[in-house]
């Protein structure tokens, strides 16, 4: 094999597997908020979950977008782990349509098709509303020109007679259960390194078709890959939380467990396979001649397309009716970390790793910004807890046992942490933001970074409130007299409410919110603190308290005025209402 026909071989394999990603990408755009809503509706029970996935993958043309879409639904609480096994189920069926493709493709000179998709998709493409459709076309053209010269290629390179070829594979022997094994960790372990079922199922067809390769060693290589496709999630979620690495394992477990049943009834089942298709398994060139068996081995591409979608669809109909017990399992396999998450500066939703659609990443983003305000919320309560600890009763107390300290510590660990999720949050949407986006995800990625800089705004309040607190409980002033720790507390309860409104925003649906529950709340907390403001003047002049009591009182009642002023900004970020504060 020439230097010239290696580099034709690899090019077309990259423009195959490009063409695979650009197609797939350009689908989950045009559908990505449909798809969403497709997932969360129909996975009703185990069954709709399954088809689900078999048909959202079949229109993106991708298992792996499915299944971190089905992860990304865990995780926003939208899905359970079992629904979502259901959908990963069904998502490794959908995921065979792409051998079905690659067959066709090998069987039939497709390639002068491509050009005319090509002018139409460069057309589209300039066409901004159209853009999604051109790019669809430019995948599919660049899949079937690789597949096209794929094909011509191993015609050219005559694998079927290449003597050294037909001995390697003849160095194995067909009827040894240790060939199968090698060539299944064989196709394991190039899909792996590929990255790309796809190119590999090329290969093998290429190899088939041309008769270098006997059918039961294709085989192993596409049960290897079913594995290998998988390693490469369970490697990228190493970093996720706890439920997508329980989702991708049971993935693993999905497609481990296929093979394992499949190697006891390999022959009698491959068997099966090819009589569905018409190929004759016995047939030699030298008995049958050799334009007989070519056409014969033309067939192959076919069998490989039907043992793939046969061997998932017959796995998901044996494992569907144990979902149960494979979340058990993966549940028992991989158990919650211990440490307090509140405590320990981490991202819950935002995974990195794999590439992602911006329909997911928005998402994923949307429920990381939701964690940051509950964090907040509980910071604030932190705040108000502090203030209690620094009252005159408990004075005595909380400088015995150091809890004062202990908790304006927790405190200043939080703000801190509001610090780090506002820029790890940001650089995320940053770089959600060099993609290829919408309008509409572009007003999205917009809205969340005023969010977060308004979420990390509430936290400096709350540590402001907190280190006044701080300042005056150390420096042993005359206490708040009753009244003003009243005032507090009930300027801290407005404060709060309108945190709890911000909150089930977040959490919710923004057409079912009505915007002026926080106007009104935030209405209130202006004219009390107005209110308040020229109460403390009267108190001072009347040596109700010292001036410099009074200052750290009224410093106390304005970081609640200020953090009502950044819940509205919130809101308004949120509803996609602008400058609409009274």
């Amino acid at each position: 094999m020439s230097l010239f026909m290696l580099f034709k071989l690899l090019g077309s394999l990259a423009l195959l597997m490009f063409g695979m990603k650009s197609m797939s990408d350009a689908l989950q755009k045009m559908a990505g908020p449909q798809l969403r809503h497709v997932l969360g509706a129909m996975t009703t029970n185990r069954f709709t979950g399954a088809l689900t996935g078999t048909f959202v993958t079949a229109a993106v043309q991708s298992s792996t977008a499915t299944t971190l879409m089905t992860v990304s639904f865990v995780n926003a609480g939208l899905l359970t782990l079992a629904q979502a096994i259901s959908v990963i189920m069904g998502a490794n069926i959908g995921t065979t349509l792409t051998a079905w493709i690659m067959s066709a493709g090998m069987s039939f000179n497709i390639a002068d098709a491509v050009y005319p998709a090509f002018l139409l998709g460069i057309i589209l493409i300039y066409q901004k509303k159209h853009r999604y459709v051109g790019d669809f076309l430019f995948g599919l053209s660049f899949l079937l020109l690789g597949l096209g010269t794929l094909r011509a290629t191993g015609t050219e390179m005559h694998l079927g007679e290449n003597q050294a070829v037909l001995d390697f594979f003849a160095s194995f022997d067909p009827t040894s259960f240790s060939t199968t094994l090698i060539f299944l960790l064989l196709g394991g372990v190039l899909t792996f390194c590929v990255q790309s079922s796809a190119a590999v199922m090329a290969i093998t067809m290429i190899l088939c078709s041309s008769g270098a390769l006997p059918i039961y060693q294709g085989i192993a290589l596409v049960m290897g890959e079913n594995i290998g496709t998988t390693i490469t999630s369970n490697l990228a979620a190493l970093s996720a939380n706890t439920q997508a690495r329980r989702a991708a394992l049971a993935h693993l477990f999905f497609n481990v467990f296929g093979v394992i049943w499949v190697l006891f009834f390999f022959r009698p089942f491959v068997d099966f396979v090819c009589d569905l298709v018409g190929y004759d398994v016995d047939m030699t060139k030298e008995a049958a001649g050799t334009s007989a068996f070519l056409a014969n081995a033309a067939k192959l591409n076919f069998v490989l397309a039907a043992f793939h979608t046969v061997f998932n669809v017959v796995n998901t109909m044996i494992l569907i009716g144990f979902i149960p017990q494979i979340e058990r399992f993966v549940c028992w396999v991989i158990k919650p970390k211990s440490v307090d998450e509140d405590e320990d500066f981490r991202l819950s939703f935002i995974t990195t790793g794999i590439m992602k659609t911006p329909e997911l990443s928005v998402l994923e983003a949307h429920k990381e910004i939701a964690s940051f305000a509950m964090r907040m919320q509980k910071m604030f309560g932190m705040v108000r807890d502090l203030l209690e600890l620094s009252s005159s009763s408990a004075n005595k107390k909380a400088a015995k046992t150091g809890e004062f300290n202990k908790l304006f510590t927790r405190i200043e660990k939080y703000e801190g942490i509001s610090d780090n999720m506002e820029l790890e949050i940001a650089k995320y949407l940053d770089q959600v933001s060099d993609g290829h986006l919408a309008d509409e995800t572009k007003a999205k990625i917009r809205s969340m970074l005023r969010e977060i800089s308004e979420l990390e705004s509430i936290g400096d309040a709350c540590f402001n409130m907190a280190r006044t607190i701080h300042r005056k409980y150390n420096a042993k002033e005359d206490h708040f007299i009753d009244s003003q720790y009243d005032h507090i507390h009930q300027m801290m309860d407005l404060a709060d409410n309108s945190l709890t409104e911000m909150n089930s925003l977040l959490n919710g649906r923004k057409d079912e919110y009505d915007v002026n529950r926080t106007y009104n709340i935030e209405h209130e907390i202006n004219n009390y603190r107005a209110q308040l403001k020229q109460q403390n003047i009267v108190d001072v002049n009347n040596h109700a308290y010292t001036y410099a009591v009074g200052t750290i009182y009224m410093d106390i009642i304005n970081e609640c005025e200020k953090l009502g002023d950044y819940v509205v900004n919130v809101v308004e970020a949120r509803t996609d209402i602008r400058d609409k504060k009274a």
